[in-house]
């Protein structure tokens, strides 16, 4: 008779790594937190969909405040953040955290013996300078993007043949970052947010009655009549028959994340509000 196959194991152990949004907590307030969240996420549900975060005590460690997190937890899984682990707070901030069923994201190596604790303070000093470095990088490196998919975008619609009389697109869904919708040959109608890094794009003109943060491309195929509509004009580019505009120069404090609309005069993209 055959020998009998091994069996097979029930599961296997990996290495892996995961990118995380990290939610830096800047007071530990519980009301405080809470009002902010719900304030930051009213106008746009949906955005966060059981995303994992990791909540970053850093600001808080040299001060140890308590953090309620039997309280916070259940706020942010309401507005679609799932916490699964802290970093970066004090000795008795992280008890707490594992204590709520956090786990520790690991932090850099401090060595060992009297050194520690200065390098673990320079550890921290470090760490509150990093994110404001790493975020300038990302907005140069996304206004790289931006640029370089506009030139992709101008080539695509080049090859697509307009249709005549199409009737508008309705996305009655949010958008999410690397989401991009195209309504040929008509108008697109956008019910839900447009997040940043998602991309709507029309041959005729955008509404977006939510806000948009993302990117708009109206006039896709040249019409420059075309306009683009937002009840929250938050965009990272707007775009009309191949004259766009980007974060680079930052909409006028009349016009951000307030109704507006976008529209071409001559080559130059005006930006302002709409008036009731």
């Amino acid at each position: 008779m055959p020998a009998a196959s091994p069996a097979k194991p029930a599961f296997d152990l990996k290495s892996t790594a995961w990118t995380l949004t990290a939610l830096r907590l800047q007071v530990a307030d519980l009301p405080t937190l809470v009002a902010a969240l719900d304030a930051r996420f009213a106008d746009s549900p949906g955005l966060f969909d059981n995303d994992p975060v990791a909540i970053d005590l850093a600001p808080l460690c040299d001060a140890d405040p308590v953090v309620d997190f039997a309280g916070l937890l259940p706020h942010l899984r309401r507005h679609g953040l799932w916490p699964i682990a802290a970093q970066g707070g004090s000795p008795a901030q992280m008890a707490a955290a594992r204590a709520a069923g956090l786990a520790e994201a690991p932090d850099a190596p401090t060595g060992s013996g009297q050194r520690g604790e200065p390098a673990a303070a320079a550890a921290r000093q470090v760490v509150r300078a990093a994110p404001r470095v790493q975020e300038v990088i990302k907005e140069v490196v996304r206004e790289v993007e931006v640029l370089r998919e506009v030139e992709v975008i101008r080539e695509v619609v080049k090859e697509v043949p307009a249709a005549s009389g199409a009737p508008a697109m309705v996305i009655d869904k949010p958008l999410r970052s690397g989401q991009r919708v195209y309504a040929r040959g008509g108008d697109l109608v956008v019910l839900a947010v447009v997040s940043f890094g998602a991309e709507v794009i029309a041959d005729g003109n955008i509404h977006v009655y939510a806000p948009l943060r993302g990117r708009a491309i109206a006039g896709a195929r040249g019409d420059t009549t075309a306009r683009i509509f937002s009840t929250c004009m938050e965009a990272q580019l707007v775009s009309i028959a191949g004259i766009y505009r980007t974060t680079e120069t930052p909409l006028p404090g009349d016009v951000l994340g307030q109704p507006a609309q976008v529209r071409l005069e001559g080559e130059k993209i005006i930006v302002e509000p709409l008036k009731p």
